[in-house]
């Protein structure tokens, strides 16, 4: 069964985030801010990349959308971290509707529409385990009575790690949270054109049926100044350094080391 992700990498969309601006001149200043593009490509670089580098399942596309005008020098250092990467695909397109786009670039990347599928979102800052591919996979076989009987069904990873950079080092917490952005996947029924970003991620559940697995953290979700999430930009968890366990397991699930970052990256 195909697996297609999406994330997308500073889009200019009309719609569909947070922190939209009234024009696109105005969404695409705030986007390719230079301290805000540098903390992207830090996080994307050292958080989202590796594990996707090595899952234990192989077969999936990752399709990272952004825009036909992000400037050029990111362009190419964009498709400079994601060569060496064969299940990623970098689309441009340009700005646009956001649910209209993402359907776009999801139904055309099926290869197969007659045949299901399984999708799932990311972000750029964030981070899966290096089964998660695999377990999607696992979830739709698990419950294959449901997937026939429906033209979706979410499948929710709800147990992961929230995390911040701060100067005294890599900060997080181990917390149960459902329909995240992050560790969420959909299956879409043969011939449907639904996708996973028609819907927000928090509210899916009340389009479709959803499974929920708790068992083994699955994500890492970042916390920044730069999230567009209301409740991630405010979050006031109480976050703690890793033990030497809880960061070799970091390591492993993830391949993120907490001892490896600049303390110039920390939140500000």
């Amino acid at each position: 069964m195909q697996v297609i992700g999406l994330c997308r990498f500073s889009y200019p969309a009309t719609g569909g985030f947070r922190l939209n601006r009234d024009t696109i001149e105005e969404q695409r200043q705030f986007l390719y801010a230079p301290d805000r593009l540098e903390e992207r490509f830090h996080l994307f670089e050292t958080i989202t990349l590796p594990s996707f580098h090595t899952q234990t399942d192989e077969a999936f596309e990752l399709l990272v959308l952004t825009g036909t005008c992000l400037p050029q020098i990111y362009a190419d250092r964009l498709r400079d971290l994601t060569a060496g990467i064969k299940q990623i695909r970098v689309i441009e397109k340009e700005p646009g509707d956001h649910k209209q786009i993402m359907r776009e670039v999801l139904n055309t990347a099926r290869a197969n529409p007659h045949q299901p599928c399984v999708q799932f979102r990311h972000d750029d800052d964030d981070a899966v385990s290096v089964d998660f591919i695999e377990c999607l996979r696992a979830a739709v076989h698990e419950n294959a009575g449901l997937m026939q009987q429906s033209e979706s069904v979410g499948i929710d990873f709800n147990h992961g790690f929230i995390a911040r950079r701060e100067a005294r080092g890599f900060q997080a917490a181990r917390v149960y949270r459902s329909l995240l952005g992050v560790g969420l996947g959909m299956y879409v029924q043969a011939s449907s054109r639904r996708t996973i970003f028609d819907r927000l991620h928090n509210r899916l559940a009340r389009f479709m049926p959803v499974v929920s697995y708790p068992d083994t953290p699955m994500w890492v979700r970042m916390l920044h100044a730069y999230n567009d999430s209301d409740h991630a930009r405010k979050d006031t968890s109480e976050l703690s350094s890793f033990t030497p366990q809880q960061a070799e397991d970091l390591r492993a699930r993830f391949l993120i080391d907490p001892d490896a970052f600049d303390v110039k990256y920390a939140t500000r």
